[in-house]
């Protein structure tokens, strides 16, 4: 198996100019989370934010779903909070669901699963937070 690289920085950016959906895996209604500040980010650059958290009814007075497999429509980013070693179920619902970019934020990280999701089609960042790379953009 070869080793997984991230895309290169300008295909990252590629990536964010082009993305409208972001689905957030482990999206949470506290402050305190990564996911929330994050997504408040994201929502104030302009994309759809669709939280993922099968605990959550509503965050940021938004819609919450289980699974991604319950959200209606296209999804360009799968963006994921979640351990690493939760990820699998999470990358093969990204994979079924026909996302087209995996996003496993800063100091998540899965090999297997990320050339996996890549063989699947999906283009893969990981242990990247994408607030950051907004920024850098």
């Amino acid at each position: 198996m070869s080793e997984f690289q991230n895309p290169s920085n300008s295909e990252i950016d590629t990536i964010l100019k082009t993305s409208k959906r972001i689905a957030v895996v482990g999206m949470s209604s506290k402050p305190e989370r990564a996911s929330h500040g994050v997504s408040k980010r994201l929502i104030a650059r302009g994309y759809e934010v669709i939280p993922v958290n099968p605990t959550e009814t509503e965050v940021l007075g938004l819609k919450s779903y289980a699974n991604l497999g319950d959200i209606p429509g296209s999804i360009d980013i799968v963006d994921v909070f979640r351990r690493s070693d939760q990820t699998d179920p999470i990358i093969d619902e990204a994979i079924a669901v026909k996302a087209k970019v995996l996003w496993l934020q800063e100091d998540v990280i899965n090999e297997a699963g990320a050339l996996r999701a890549q063989q699947a089609g999906l283009k893969v960042v990981q242990n990247r937070c994408i607030a950051k790379e907004l920024m850098r953009l």
